[in-house]
């Protein structure tokens, strides 16, 4: 009697763990309609670069801007890397700036190997909040030159999308 006692104690805790997963999934909201939204004010930034400089979203104010939130041991962060790299070298003196944030410890050496001349810098929980909680990465803004969110991506940003987009932006 004993065994089948726990069986349906097991079964039971089982089904409530389920519908608990499924009432938090249904009650997820996606990533598009979170704040901030396409058009709004990008909230402002400030963190710590991984050469220890100030970085704020404040001091790129006329430029266009990618904030890229990503994670060094996320594959799809990494890969899109090399392409966000050419798109700045491109078009950084034409008015693009790009500010990545990593939500885990990026080391300077893998900045180094990555060959990155943008900002990278460590988030803080007050950034990740302002821009929706983020939590899964990769995500990225891309904000015209007055601050205005005119994009936001989850998900790999592809190299051809992106200068399509800056292009676009910077006319």
């Amino acid at each position: 009697m004993k065994a089948k006692n726990r069986w349906v104690v097991l079964t039971a805790a089982v089904l409530l763990a389920g519908l608990a997963a499924v009432i938090i999934f249904i009650n997820r909201t996606p990533f598009s309609e979170k704040d901030p939204a396409v058009g709004a004010m990008a909230p402002d930034i400030a963190l710590s670069d991984m050469a220890g400089s100030m970085v704020r979203l404040s001091d790129f104010k006329g430029r266009m801007v990618l904030i890229n939130f990503w994670a060094g041991w996320c594959p799809p962060c990494r890969a899109e890397m090399p392409g966000f790299q050419k798109v700045y070298d491109e078009f950084s003196d034409k008015g693009l700036a790009i500010i990545c944030i990593a939500l885990d410890d990026i080391s300077p050496s893998l900045i180094s190997e990555m060959k990155l001349t943008f900002p990278v810098a460590r988030a803080g929980s007050r950034v990740l909040k302002d821009y929706g909680d983020i939590s899964d990465v990769p995500a990225s803004f891309l904000l015209d030159r007055e601050g205005r969110i005119i994009k936001k991506l989850k998900g790999y940003y592809d190299e051809a999308q992106l200068r399509e987009d800056v292009k676009k932006g910077l006319k």
